[in-house]
C-alpha cells in the first residue's frame, strides 16, 4: 500500500487524496480529481466589481438578510442563469471592522479586504446537477470575474496505520527532549496574550489538560447530507454554523492541541507554555463505508471562513494541518487559501501547514505557499519519516510519529505531519511571547528566518526537500534574543544626534560647577 493511503493512527493529516472518497463527479471540471460539492461555486469578482449590497453568509443563516440572486444584472447573471437555471449569492466574509454587527458585516471592508480579495469572494449556490466545473470555466473569461472554482472538500486520509502500540516514558519524552521543550520553555514560558488559531475538527473544552487554554471559538462547518456520496454519513453538528466548536467523533484537532498547550498532567506540558488556544472547528465528522474510525471533513469555503475569523479574533498564530493535493486539481482552478493566506500575512499572522502525508515530493495547499512555514516530520531517533511530504518548499521538520497527545475523552497516540506542525506553531507562539517581552515586533518571515536557521541537523541523510532540520525551539529564541540585541544595539548618548549648540554630557556641568 502506498504511504499516501495509509492513515496515522489517532487521526492523520488532513490531506485530500484523489480517491479519498471514490466519488463520480459529473459536476467537475475536466482534468479535476479533486472531490468538489456538487451545488456549490467560489467566485472572486475583479478590484472594484464586488456590489455593496451583497450579503454576508452569517446574516443570511441568521435570516438579517436574504441570499443575492442578482449579481452583476450582466453577463454573470446570465451566464449562471442559463447553465444552472438559478443561483443565491453571498459573501462568504464579514468585514472585520463590523464582525459583530448583525446585518451589517458586508459594509466596512478596509484596504487589507480589498486586495486581498477577501472583500471581493461571493459562494453561489446553485441546483444539485449544475456542471460546476463547465460553469467556472465560463466564468472565469468574464473581465470581471478574477477567478472562479469549484467548493473543493477537503478529508482526513484513511487505510493509514501507524506502528502498532505507543511509547514509553524514554521515548516521550525523547521526542519533546528533541526539540529542546524543557530548556525553551525555561527560557521563555509564553503569554496568555499570544492565541493560536487552531483550524481543524474543534476541541473537547472539558479535557482536564486543556480547560484552561482554550477561547471562544466558532464552527464554520456547513454541509447537507446531499453534499457527499451515498454511504458516508455526516455525524453531530454539521448543518449550522455556531459559537460551540465541539468535536464529539474526530479527535484530530484534539491531537493537535495537547501539543501545544496540554497542561501537563499526565503528558509532558504543551510547548506553547501560557499561549492560549481559539479553536476554530473547520472540518465536520463523517463515517466512511467500511471505516471504524470517523474522518474530518470540510469544504474550502469552510476553512477559509475559520481563517479568516481566527485571524480578526485575534490569533497571532495559526495551525493549519490540512491541504489539497496540487496534483488532483484541474489546471485551470487557482489554488485554495490564497486569498486568505495573503489576507493573514498582511494582518501580521505567522501560519504554518503541516507538509502532507504521501512520503512523495508533493505541493499541497496552503503548505507550498511561500509566506507559509510547511512542516514535515521525523521519527522519535531524528530520522526523516517515510511518510512526510517532501519538497523545495518544507522548511524544516518537527516529531510527528506516535505523538502522545491528547484526544476528546483521554489521550492518543498521533501520527503524520499533522502532529509535527504544532511542535512549531507552539515554538512560534513562544517567539512572539518573547519578542512582546522586549518590545519588538515578530513577523511570519522573521520567525520562519530563525527557526530555519536554528534547526538542528537530521540524525540521518537528508534526501531532499525536507527543509533545514529538526526544530530547536530553544535555539530559535535564542536566535530571536540575538536579532534583537543587534537591532537595539543603539549608540551610546555622546554619540547620538543632540540639538544645535548642545554640548556633549561629559562637558556639561553640575549644578556645584563654578
Amino acid at each position: 500500500m502506498r504511504a499516501a493511503d495509509r492513515h496515522p493512527e489517532g487521526g492523520g493529516d488532513v490531506m485530500m487524496t484523489s480517491n479519498a472518497l471514490s466519488l463520480t463527479e459529473p459536476w467537475s471540471a475536466e482534468g479535476d480529481r479533486q472531490y468538489s460539492l456538487p451545488d456549490t461555486l467560489l467566485v472572486k469578482l475583479s478590484l472594484g466589481e464586488a456590489p455593496r449590497d451583497i450579503p454576508v453568509l452569517r446574516d443570511v443563516t441568521r435570516r438579517a438578510h436574504a441570499a443575492a440572486t442578482s449579481i452583476d444584472g450582466g453577463p454573470i447573471d446570465r451566464i449562471t442563469s442559463e447553465i444552472a437555471g438559478g443561483f443565491r449569492a453571498v459573501r462568504l466574509h464579514a468585514a472585520a471592522g463590523n464582525a459583530n454587527e448583525t446585518g451589517k458585516r458586508h459594509h466596512g471592508f478596509d484596504a487589507i479586504e480589498e486586495v486581498t480579495g477577501v472583500a471581493r469572494t461571493l459562494a453561489l449556490r446553485v441546483p444539485n446537477g449544475t456542471p460546476i466545473g463547465a460553469l467556472c470555466e465560463i466564468l472565469r473569461q468574464i473581465p470581471t470575474v478574477e477567478t472562479a472554482s469549484p467548493n473543493y472538500l477537503t478529508t482526513t486520509p484513511f487505510d493509514i496505520q501507524a506502528p502498532a502500540g505507543g511509547f514509553g516514558d524514554d521515548e516521550v519524552h525523547r521526542l519533546h527532549a528533541m526539540v529542546n521543550a524543557s530548556q525553551a520553555l525555561a527560557h521563555e514560558p509564553g503569554d496568555e496574550g499570544v492565541r493560536v488559531g487552531l483550524i481543524d475538527s474543534g476541541i473537547a473544552s472539558g479535557h482536564a489538560e486543556l480547560a484552561h487554554a482554550f477561547q471562544a471559538g466558532y464552527d464554520t462547518v456547513r454541509l447537507d447530507d446531499g453534499a457527499v456520496a451515498a454511504g458516508v454519513t455526516l455525524l453531530g453538528d454539521h448543518r449550522h454554523n455556531d459559537s460551540n466548536p465541539a468535536d464529539d467523533h474526530v479527535g484530530h484537532g484534539m491531537g493537535c492541541a495537547g501539543i501545544i498547550a496540554a497542561r501537563g498532567l499526565n503528558i509532558p506540558r504543551g510547548l506553547g507554555g501560557a499561549s492560549r488556544i481559539l479553536p476554530m472547528r473547520a472540518l465536520a465528522a463523517a463515517q466512511l463505508p467500511g471505516k471504524g474510525k470517523a474522518v474530518g471533513i470540510g469544504a474550502l469555503s469552510d476553512l477559509d471562513m475559520a481563517m479568516k475569523l481566527a485571524v480578526d479574533l485575534g490569533a497571532k498564530v495559526i495551525n493549519m494541518s490540512f491541504g489539497t493535493d496540487d496534483a488532483a486539481l484541474s489546471p485551470n482552478s487557482p489554488k485554495p487559501h490564497q486569498d486568505i493566506v495573503d489576507y493573514a500575512i498582511a494582518r501580521g499572522c505567522i501560519l504554518i501547514a503541516a507538509s502532507g502525508n504521501n512520503g512523495q515530493e508533493t505541493r499541497y495547499w496552503p503548505a507550498a505557499y511561500p509566506d507559509v512555514i510547511a512542516v514535515g516530520s521525523v521519527e522519535s531517533d531524528g530520522a526523516i519519516s517515510g511518510f512526510s511530504t517532501r519538497g523545495g518548499h518544507v522548511a524544516l521538520c518537527a516529531p510527528g510519529s506516535r505523538v502522545l497527545t491528547t484526544s476528546i475523552s483521554g489521550y492518543q497516540h498521533a501520527t503524520g505531519t499533522s502532529f509535527a506542525a504544532p511542535f512549531v506553531s507552539a515554538t512560534a507562539a513562544l517567539l512572539v511571547a518573547r519578542a512582546h517581552r522586549r518590545a519588538f515586533p515578530v513577523n511570519a518571515a522573521l520567525a520562519k528566518r530563525l527557526m530555519i536557521a536554528s534547526a538542528r541537523p537530521f540524525a540521518r541523510e537528508n534526501p531532499g526537500g525536507c527543509g533545514s532540520g529538526v526544530l530547536d525551539a530553544h535555539a530559535a529564541l535564542l536566535a530571536l534574543d540575538r536579532e534583537i540585541d543587534s537591532v537595539l544595539d543603539e549608540k551610546p548618548e555622546d554619540d547620538a544626534p543632540r540639538a544645535a549648540g548642545e554640548q556633549p554630557a561629559s562637558n556639561r556641568g553640575g549644578a556645584d560647577d563654578g
